[in-house]
Formats: structure tokens, C-alpha cells, sequence
């Protein structure tokens, strides 16, 4: 089974990226819209542009949350059901972030992980920290 492993260091805390990832308008600014709530069980999708073989929506569900630490949940599309898998840790004054994307099997979930690998890369590498600043920069309600 191929996987996805992809890491990152973050300057901002661990709140801001946990809240990146599981606050849904958050989520949707850098990854894809989505009906994500962080409960163990919730069923939940993420929408995009069809293309060739795939409808544009992934279904997925929440398997797993331990609070700024550690995110989960099944990923159904393409023809693969994978899971996803955020890790979060303290990193001086920021956040080290590992994301696994795992259970892709045969010719098309090789084919899959390619795709997924470089969008997961920019998503990863790029978005999630310029979201993860925008929300450290927002003024605190007292």
C-alpha cells in the first residue's frame, strides 16, 4: 500500500494550526469547501472541479481527534478510499506538522498518489501555513 508523507514547520502556534484544519470556513479558505465538524463519526465532504474519473466531492469521515494533536478521518475518491492523518507538535514557538495520506493500492491508487501527492504538497507546503498566519495575526476578542 503507498502512502503520502509530507512534513512542515510552521511559525505559528499549534492553536492556529489546529483551527486551520478543523474550523471549517478556515479549512475551506485553503483547502476545499467542505461540511467538516471535529466529532469522531461525523460524515463529512469535501467539494471541487470534476475531472476525468472523479465527480469532485470526496466523502470522508472522522475517525479520530485528539485536540492540537493529532486528525483523521477516511477519504473516499478517485476510486480509492484512503485515510488522512494531520500529527501537530510544539516546535520552539511554532508547529511541527506531519500529514500521512495513506491505503492507496494498485495501478490507479499509484496513479492516485501522484495527483494527490503534488496537490497535497502545495496544499501542505503553501496554504495551510499562509492560513495558519492569517488566523495568529487576527485580533483576540477579550
Amino acid at each position: 500500500m503507498g502512502e503520502i508523507r509530507l512534513e512542515a514547520i510552521y511559525p505559528d502556534p499549534v492553536g492556529a494550526v489546529w483551527q486551520a484544519l478543523t474550523d471549517p470556513v478556515e479549512l475551506g479558505h485553503w483547502l476545499m469547501e467542505n461540511d467538516f465538524a471535529p466529532v469522531v463519526g461525523h460524515v463529512f465532504s469535501f467539494k471541487t472541479n470534476p475531472a476525468p474519473g472523479f465527480d469532485g466531492v470526496v466523502r470522508c469521515k472522522v475517525l479520530e481527534i485528539e485536540p492540537e494533536r493529532r486528525l483523521s478521518y477516511s477519504w473516499v475518491g478517485g476510486g480509492q478510499e484512503t485515510t488522512v492523518t494531520w500529527s501537530l507538535a510544539p516546535h520552539g514557538n511554532g508547529t511541527a506538522v506531519t500529514l500521512v495520506h495513506s491505503g492507496f493500492s494498485g495501478a490507479r491508487g499509484f496513479i492516485v498518489q501522484q495527483i494527490l501527492g503534488s496537490g497535497w504538497k502545495s496544499k501542505l507546503l503553501k496554504r495551510l501555513g499562509e492560513q495558519a498566519a492569517q488566523i495568529q495575526a487576527q485580533p483576540r476578542n477579550l
